[in-house]
């Protein structure tokens, strides 16, 4: 489990320890506040630990591949590591900006490392190793002494079931302009079914997610997915996009990368989805998050933030719950934390849709 993101200096944020909830977590923020820069930090960081690990039972077990500056290079799609080290107005110049640092803290602390990014004429002393990438930033990482066994999902705001067939391959081949989550979570996409004796409960969680679909997910040797229902089957991208999504969740769940343990992030759930699908889908990540599965989600909805809230007050009153807003000031984003969204200070996305209710009311 992530207990804590400590950030300086990196994108938008000057400075911020983020400590986050064992169960769900929630990021707010209006546009341009960095809700996506945060999940896709926090899910660079566990991705690479996951890749080490994986290399690491694979036999490589000399050379430790713990590649999160090239991780988060992928995850942002960046040029060169020196455009995430935050800008400080128009006389920036990375030769003299303070460093980034990124540093990760885990329930189990020999899971913790630490990344710094600077230009080279920062002279780092690692604990770890250092090293020059693009020939213009220098590197310290300081590795961590166990390796995350499980590997993070993360859920673009985007589907992804109808640009499936082959995109890995090509991604593989070709340069694509698309950023490393959309590849990671295809080739989770991908992995096979969990065996029916190991898939304690898992009905439980799939059958609202098929229910609000009309029909099960299933993956064709052709390598596209349909909806199979009793009208017979349905290939995916003629589906509306918001059942493509919740295709998603139920492919993960049905392979077991979100079934138990591990992590998930997702970038604004409720992007195309009507209410009511909403309230199917709020009640589903509480699911996940009581089994195991920590989670981040960053959003601006009014809707789902109130029926989260409103499961977990009725059905799930022990959920270990954080929520983080992002509040832009002259020198860039501070974060403020709490349990509640009430926690967190105005945010002007939530309170738009809270006086459109009161001019709504006025008139009606």
């Amino acid at each position: 489990m992530l207990k804590t993101l400590k950030m300086a200096n990196f994108t938008v944020f000057p400075e911020a320890e983020l400590e986050f909830g064992k169960n769900l977590n929630i990021i707010i923020g209006e546009n341009g506040t960095g809700k996506t820069h945060i999940l896709k930090a926090a899910y660079a960081g566990i991705a690479a630990s996951a890749e080490a690990y994986v290399d690491w039972i694979q036999g490589n077990r000399e050379v430790h591949r713990f590649e999160i500056d090239a991780k988060l290079a992928g995850v942002f799609r960046a040029e060169n590591l020196r455009n995430l080290i935050r800008r400080r107005g128009k006389g920036f110049s990375p030769e003299t900006s303070a460093p980034l640092s990124l540093n990760y803290r885990f329930l189990d602390s020999k899971q913790n490392f630490q990344l710094r990014i600077g230009s080279e004429n920062f002279a780092f002393k690692p604990d770890g190793r250092s090293r020059n990438s693009n020939g213009s930033v220098a590197t310290e990482i300081k590795t961590p002494d166990e390796f995350a066994e499980t590997r993070p999902v993360y859920f673009p705001s985007r589907e992804l079931l109808s640009i499936y067939p082959g995109f890995v391959s090509l991604y593989e081949t070709t340069h694509l302009p698309f950023e490393e989550t959309w590849r990671d979570t295809a080739i989770l996409l991908g992995a096979p079914l969990v065996r029916e004796s190991a898939a304690v409960g898992i009905q439980e969680l799939l059958g609202p997610l098929e229910e609000a679909m009309g029909g099960k997910l299933v993956l064709e040797d052709s390598g596209r997915f349909y909806l199979e229902s009793t009208n017979g089957k349905i290939e995916m991208h003629l589906l509306a996009e918001g059942f493509r999504k919740l295709g998603m969740l139920a492919r993960l769940i049905a392979t077991g990368a979100l079934l138990g343990k591990g992590y998930l992030f997702w970038d604004e759930p409720e992007a195309n989805l009507n209410p009511k699908i909403v309230k199917s889908l709020a009640r589903t990540i509480l699911a996940l998050a009581e089994n195991g599965v920590q989670i981040f989600i960053a959003s601006h909805s009014l809707f789902l933030l109130r029926e989260l809230y409103i499961l977990q007050q009725n059905e799930f009153p022990d959920m270990d719950t954080r929520c983080f807003g992002l509040h832009g000031v002259n020198n860039g984003v501070e974060v403020s934390q709490g349990s509640t969204i009430d926690d967190v200070g105005d945010i002007a996305a939530l309170d738009e849709e809270l006086l459109q209710s009161e001019r709504y009311m006025e008139i009606a």
